[in-house]
């Protein structure tokens, strides 16, 4: 039996009244009951109303209450989008950055400055990190600008950027006093401080200065062979600070014990193997900054971003380890996430932070070990060149040995894995 706010909701709904049903089918959403909500968005939808068509549309992105059809979203999107709503343009920007559902061109960039006209904290906080891996002075006023501004719209996680920049003067003079206000009224919503983050090695694009160019993520870097086999090559300075933060940002309420796949049915399996804890990014949690970052992660990877799996960030405490492994998924495990998608090709980490000391990546057959650097990123092959399974590849997360160390991972298919 409903509730009585719900009873009420659907009372209220019974004329059709587009806002009417748009109010239930939220109210299904918080309630999980996504198969009934995806038809009230629908019905609210098509009779116009321009956020059940935005809603509807994310519930077909991934397939929530529905099979997932990235085609139809996009249509419900475009009809928002021409109905004059600039989130609806928001979120094609979000999903041509994919680069499948939609091309990946100068749209994006129209689109997310209208969304930032509007002042929709998410497009707000992208546009800041774009222009906060610019060098020009005035780029960099225009990051604190627009994270100050989504700060102030109440979007915590620019908040917390905000106050590291302060803190350390980036982009800005250092205002210590400035970072701690802001850090005691994330505190009171229960929000705590980022981890510690400089990136040493991390050089700003070379864009035109006051241009938002979404593109130049696929701007190329400068990759350095480390070992033949296994294949593996490091760059410095892959991710800005401000990207190290967000993806902390994003993932730190979300850690759970890591498990491994079982070999035989590929299921999660806890093992003393892996004692990090760890976060899968949830797709419908992405955001434009969120995907930009992986999108340069992948490009570094050499690899399409429609072939990634789901981002996981990872944290090591002292004395927390992975032991050597291999990253390449057993049959039965395939057949149970994707099997089209093939075997995980390759695979990218960033370091997130500065170790006091251990959290090396170890590669025993190499006789390698890289070093964790904020910003930097570890590449390698899984595969050989036919598909077949590398046994090489084996590596480590060695025990860290003082502080905390953090990682981001993206695991890289032979073939999409991902609807857009």
């Amino acid at each position: 039996m409903d509730d009585p706010a719900l009873f009420d909701l659907r009372h209220q709904a019974r004329d059709g009244s587009p806002p009417a049903l748009y109010r239930l089918a939220s109210a299904l959403v918080l309630r999980h009951q996504m198969a009934e909500a995806f038809v009230l968005h629908r019905r609210a939808a098509e009779a116009g109303l321009a956020n059940a068509q935005i809603e509807h549309a994310r519930m077909l992105m991934y397939g929530v209450g529905c099979d997932a059809d990235a085609s139809q979203a996009v249509a419900w999107l475009l009809r928002a989008e021409l109905a004059g709503s600039p989130i609806a343009g928001y979120f094609l920007a979000l999903i041509a950055l994919g680069g499948q559902a939609l091309p990946r061109d100068g749209r994006i960039n129209e689109r997310l400055m209208l969304a930032v006209r509007a002042e929709y904290p998410p497009a707000l906080r992208a546009v800041a990190m774009h222009f906060g891996r610019k060098a020009d002075r005035d780029d960099q006023a225009r990051c604190m600008q627009w994270l100050e501004r989504a700060a102030g719209l109440g979007d915590a996680v620019a908040a917390r950027l905000l106050a590291e920049r302060l803190q350390r003067g980036e982009g800005c003079r250092p205002r210590p006093d400035a970072a701690a206000q802001l850090r005691r009224q994330l505190a009171q919503h229960g929000v705590g401080p980022l981890p510690s983050v400089a990136v040493p090695e991390f050089v700003p694009i070379n864009a035109q200065p006051g241009q938002l160019q979404m593109e130049d993520v696929l701007q190329p870097v400068d990759l350095t062979l480390q070992s033949a086999r296994p294949h593996v090559l490091t760059v410095d300075g892959l991710l800005s600070a401000d990207e190290c933060r967000l993806l902390i940002a994003a993932s730190e309420s979300r850690l759970q014990s890591s498990r491994t796949i079982d070999p035989n049915d590929g299921l999660p399996l806890a093992m003393d193997l892996r004692t990090s804890s760890d976060a899968s990014l949830d797709p419908i949690l992405e955001d434009v900054a969120l995907r930009a970052v992986q999108l340069r992660m992948a490009s570094a990877a050499g690899v399409p971003l429609s072939h990634a799996e789901h981002l996981t960030v990872l944290r090591y405490e002292p004395g927390q380890e992975y032991r050597p492994h291999r990253d390449y998924r057993p049959p039965g495990s395939l057949e149970r996430d994707r099997p089209d998608a093939g075997n995980r090709l390759r695979t990218i980490c960033v370091y997130l932070n500065e170790v006091q000391a251990g959290g090396e990546t170890e590669f025993p057959v190499a006789g390698l070990r890289v070093a964790p650097r904020p910003g930097r990123a570890v590449i390698f092959d899984n595969l050989h060149a036919d598909g077949a399974p590398d046994v090489d590849s084996l590596h480590a997360g060695l025990p860290v040995q003082r502080g905390v160390k953090w990682l981001a991972t993206l695991w890289l298919r032979q073939a999409p894995y991902r609807n857009f």
